[in-house]
């Protein structure tokens, strides 16, 4: 399964493609939607629809994941954010994508094993985890730590689903949280 996956963001939105099978992962393609702030806001958040657009032309994703948005101090660029995600999420949506959505701790979490990791630890393990030669940029790496957290992710929440509309066999149960059999 292909994952594109995207940290959206006013001036800089990154974006990551993977390729996942069963726990396997390979980089595809990375890079940053560089919005110039002189834009009018509108075409700003144009911008940044018509990049992944094209960004889902040229690499056909299969599936995507998302940052959810955190809320801010400064309410305004809360605000501004989630109208950046909301771009990105209509590019996602637009092309029939199924789009799952993560948090930044979920994310860190599951790439680096702590919650609260620093942007350099993120890095350094998104380099690891995809055998990259060198450090992605920030946002790329938050972008494909996005889809490597959705790659592990959304295998557990296909079966959970399956067991909620009792498809799993008789023998699947779930025992402290997690799904047995």
């Amino acid at each position: 399964m292909r994952i594109l996956g995207i940290d959206p963001g006013l001036r800089r939105t990154g974006f990551g493609v993977i390729e996942a099978s069963g726990m396997r992962i390979h980089y595809v393609a990375s890079g940053t939607i560089v919005v110039p702030t002189e834009l009018p806001l509108h075409q700003r958040l144009k911008a940044i629809l018509d990049n992944i657009r094209e960004i889902i032309q040229t690499h056909r994703p299969d599936d995507s994941a998302l940052e959810k948005v955190f809320v801010n101090t400064n309410p305004v660029s809360t605000l501004l954010l989630g109208q950046a995600r909301g771009a990105a999420m209509c590019a996602l949506a637009d092309s029939n994508l199924n789009v799952s959505e993560y948090t930044a701790l979920q994310i860190k979490k599951a790439v680096v094993g702590n919650g609260h990791a620093k942007k350099e630890q993120v890095q350094l393990m998104v380099q690891y985890l995809l055998s990259l030669n060198g450090l992605p940029a920030p946002d790329s790496a938050d972008a494909l730590a996005c889809a490597i957290c959705h790659a592990h992710a959304n295998p557990l929440s296909q079966k959970l689903k399956s067991h909620e509309a009792g498809q799993l066999s008789h023998k699947s149960r779930m025992r402290a949280g997690r799904l047995i059999g």
